[in-house]
């Protein structure tokens, strides 16, 4: 069964609710208010099935919109995810000023099909339907019912005239309607929230995309709450799932109405961010007046509204009927994605001054290149903007979950995509991340460069830290990781431990740098346990003290010296000569005390406690009260 999501447009009583009655004997109008005032105040729906010529069925669901025009914010969020239209123009009345305000939203929407209807048709003599009709004709040329290819159809809802006519256009236009992707990711946009006795939460909504089955924890944006779908009604009946196209009714659990509001989109958990920026398309209506750099306007999407301020990319203001990249900064979060439609409206008086698409929902803000960005999201095919995006990124590279989050498509899609056999020369999967290969080669020369750097300033020291040199470089851990393992493959770079160097390149010393070295060794070599102050060392070296601490640095790090305590330092073979006495005095008696360990090595207190203590760091000996057990 194929379904299609029909929508009203046109001027205040001009018969759209009477029309959409007659059509489906279901009065759309539900609201008291609404029956006693005799107009249409918020959408209302409806449903219609027709047989298909070849015996298949097309479900067909109504949205009917008001017409007034204090009550165009409520038409918006009907009209959002309709796949054609039925505009609606009274034959005693002609064209009005909302039915081109309503015309306009569907051409800034993007609606490709439609039936122009003339209602009314009884109330008027032949030859004033017959002007009406060529009034409505050259008012709809060179649009998307232009009456060269679409239908102009008189109909009576009040004496049956011209309804089954109407029936047979809407089952040809449905017939070229294209299936929405049920294999998509869900989204569904909320137009009602209440609560129905014995059942609960309900919301209703057009699903735009996607499948949504029972028992699914969907999230709720932007507010973030989980719910999940305890019963579903396609076109009013039950349903074990829906699909895109499909007028659609929730039983949620894990929510209350409270939590919930007109505007709101279900989709599923984790997958998409809500953002208050997005990059857009912007095309002003040729009747608008100058729309200025930073001026604020309504904006409408799918069933969301809010102030939004609009920030032009270029130019200081956009001219009327012109068309321009710019940034729209949402007052309120929302859900929005690459091809979305949305309609602005001027912030005082109210009326309709343009809209556009998504190109750019994302966080991420790259100025350089951002117009040639934004043209390949405008005009470019799956693979150029997925190219795109991933190429953004740089050497940071993007994770495929991110992707999903920034498109909108499925991971399998994305997968598909990538799997292309061009890809491989142009993309690097490390982990879950997707890397330009440009881009990675560009970090491998950085990575390069910063280690050479870095042992020219540093000539005493061996080489730069890993980690170091991943913040001087500003990559992910993974993809430095990846990049370093290449260099060092390549034999580019060399390590030592956690040291990055050049190969071949160790520590590269002055005259009076390797005389200060000599000096420093030989100062503790010749002291034996009883060692000088590092510092009254350094003091008499003929190097300044930021090189002489360099030099300690590289002695220590080849463990000639060995740091025992904050200020005490020891040669590397002193420190062993006390471990072979240790080792003797065990066999003499497993245990020593200060007392006895002074006397066997010759040392003050001063150092008996440190050196004792890095004993028992080392294992040799083991506290016990005041006294050590030789290990």
């Amino acid at each position: 069964m194929k379904s299609v999501i029909v929508g009203t447009a046109g001027h205040i009583d001009h018969g759209k609710t009477a029309l959409v009655k007659a059509l489906t004997g279901i009065d759309a109008d539900r609201l008291e208010e609404e029956k006693r005032r005799g107009i249409t105040i918020d959408i209302g729906f409806a449903h219609l099935e027709l047989p298909l010529p070849g015996g298949e069925t097309l479900l067909l669901g109504l949205v009917d919109v008001p017409g007034h025009e204090r009550f165009v914010r409520n038409m918006l969020a009907g009209v959002g995810g309709i796949d054609l239209v039925l505009l609606v123009i009274a034959a005693d009345e002609s064209i009005k000023p909302q039915t081109r305000e309503h015309f306009d939203i569907c051409r800034l929407l993007s609606v490709r099909r439609g039936i122009a209807v003339l209602t009314k048709s009884d109330l008027v003599d032949r030859e004033t339907l017959d002007l009406v009709r060529l009034e409505v004709e050259e008012f709809l040329r060179h649009s998307f019912l232009d009456p060269a290819h679409s239908s102009v159809v008189a109909v009576s809802a009040l004496t049956g005239a011209g309804l089954e006519d109407l029936r047979q256009a809407l089952v040809t236009v449905a017939a070229e309607v294209p299936a929405r992707d049920s294999s998509a990711l869900a989204r569904l946009p909320i137009d009602r929230v209440f609560t129905m006795k014995g059942f609960g939460v309900v919301v209703t909504g057009t699903l735009i995309s996607g499948t949504i089955r029972k028992e699914d924890e969907l999230e709720v944006f932007p507010a973030g709450q989980r719910a999940r779908v305890r019963r579903i009604q396609v076109h009013g009946q039950a349903a074990e799932q829906a699909v895109a196209g499909q007028r659609t009714a929730l039983n949620l659990a894990g929510v209350t109405t409270q939590e919930l509001a007109r505007g709101m989109v279900l989709a599923p958990p984790s997958t998409f961010h809500a953002t208050s920026r997005v990059d857009v398309s912007l095309a002003s209506l040729p009747t608008a007046k100058p729309l200025k750099d930073r001026a604020r306007v309504h904006l409408h999407a799918y069933t969301f509204e809010t102030i939004a301020t609009v920030a032009l990319h270029r130019q200081k203001q956009v001219l009327p009927g012109e068309t321009v990249t710019a940034q729209l900064r949402l007052a309120e979060p929302a859900l929005l994605l690459p091809g979305d439609r949305f309609i602005m409206r001027q912030f005082s008086p109210v009326v309709t001054i343009g809209g556009g698409v998504v190109l750019d929902a994302s966080t991420f803000s790259r100025r350089p290149g951002l117009e040639m960005f934004l043209k390949t999201l405008a005009d470019g095919d799956a693979q150029s903007i997925l190219r795109a995006r991933i190429e953004r990124r740089g050497h940071g590279g993007i994770a495929v979950a991110q992707l999903i989050a920034e498109t909108g498509w499925s991971r399998q899609m994305i997968e598909g995509l990538l799997a292309h056999p061009g890809w491989q020369a142009e993309v690097a999967r490390i982990g879950e991340l997707v890397v330009h290969l440009p881009a990675l080669e560009t970090l491998k020369s950085l990575i390069v460069i910063t280690v050479a750097r870095f042992q020219k300033e540093n000539p005493l020291v061996a080489g730069i830290g890993k980690e170091e040199l991943r913040d001087q470089v500003a990559s992910p851990s993974e993809v430095f990781t990846a990049a370093l393992e290449m260099l060092l493959r390549e034999k580019k770079l060399g390590t030592a431990g956690e040291t990055v160097h050049l190969p071949g390149r160790g520590v590269v010393m002055k005259d009076e740098e390797t005389e200060s070295k000599e000096i420093i060794e030989t100062a503790f070599a010749s002291s034996g346990l009883k060692v000088p102050a590092l510092k009254d060392v350094l003091a008499g070296l003929k190097v300044d003290k930021t090189r002489a601490q360099k030099i300690v640095t590289l002695l220590l790090r080849d463990k000639v010296l060995v740091k025992i305590s904050e200020d005490m330092v020891f040669h590397r073979e002193a420190l062993l000569d006390l471990r072979k006495r240790m080792s003797l005095e065990k066999a003499k008696s497993p245990k020593i005390d200060v007392a006895r360990f002074k006397d066997l090595t010759g040392v003050s207190r001063k150092y008996a406690i440190p050196l004792l203590e890095y004993l028992d760091r080392e294992h040799v000996t083991r506290r016990v009260g005041d006294e050590r057990v030789i290990l």
